[in-house]
């Protein structure tokens, strides 16, 4: 059970990093101009903006819509400089949120917009406890997996791989619905922020597409902007 559950807590991460390797990212809109990619400094003095005005925001909405879960986000840079461009959301060994944005993300960014837009998704998948339910997801497909291999008369070392493919299995079947919650959710984030939802999705025109992928960690960019858009509509937001 140790070992099902160290996997499971591997497979429960949440992040929105700029996979090189996937598909073409989708043509870039036109009827919006985010502007040219800021310099390192412009980029990292608009986070800290960004980061001051997004914590209070993220944290009452966190009060808001829970009711016993630690709303203390840490809004953090990642200190190693040779980590890829990411950002992801974790918890700290005292179940504090954690958002986490890599330097080598913030050159990435056109606007304060867009870097308010990718924290408002992060503090969303905590709000809505995606790890808590990530976790369970891999629990039960390691579970339930695993006892069809012992059912089916596997040895030890046999009934421990199917462990694994399930935990994997149920880590991603409903990965991509919480991308497209912590989309929808962020989207308001950004919004009680002051920032435009509509100029920050413009960042995901940017991303490589994923596309459908069967059991993928995230849906098709499409998706995710219709989603925004449709978040955006349904509240008038800008």
């Amino acid at each position: 059970m140790r070992r099902i559950l160290g996997l499971v807590l591997a497979l429960a991460g949440c992040d929105v990093a700029l996979d090189t390797g996937s598909t073409q990212p989708v043509r870039q809109p036109q009827h919006v101009s985010p502007g040219p990619t800021l310099t390192p400094a412009a980029a990292s003095a608009a986070f800290a903006r960004v980061v001051a005005v997004m914590e209070p925001v993220a944290e009452r909405t966190c009060l808001e819509f829970t009711d016993d879960r630690n709303c203390d986000f840490q809004i953090r840079l990642e200190t190693n400089p040779k980590a890829p461009p990411n950002a992801y959301q974790s918890l700290d060994a005292k179940g504090r949120p954690v958002i986490t944005f890599t330097r080598a993300i913030l050159p990435q960014f056109r606007n304060s917009d867009e870097i308010a837009f990718v924290m408002g998704h992060e503090a969303a998948h905590h709000i809505q406890g995606h790890i808590q339910r990530g976790q369970r997801d891999a629990l039960v497909g390691a579970l339930v997996l695993g006892g069809i291999a012992a059912l089916g008369g596997a040895d030890v070392t046999g009934v421990e791989q199917a462990q694994r493919v399930g935990a994997s299995v149920g880590g991603r079947r409903y990965s991509k619905d919480y991308e497209l919650e912590a989309d929808q959710l962020g989207t308001l984030i950004t919004a009680r922020a002051g920032y435009s939802p509509r100029r920050g999705v413009e960042f995901f025109y940017r991303l490589p597409d994923p596309g459908d992928r069967f059991l993928g960690s995230h849906p098709p960019n499409d998706d995710r902007i219709s989603v925004v858009q449709a978040t955006i509509d349904r509240y008038g937001l800008n």
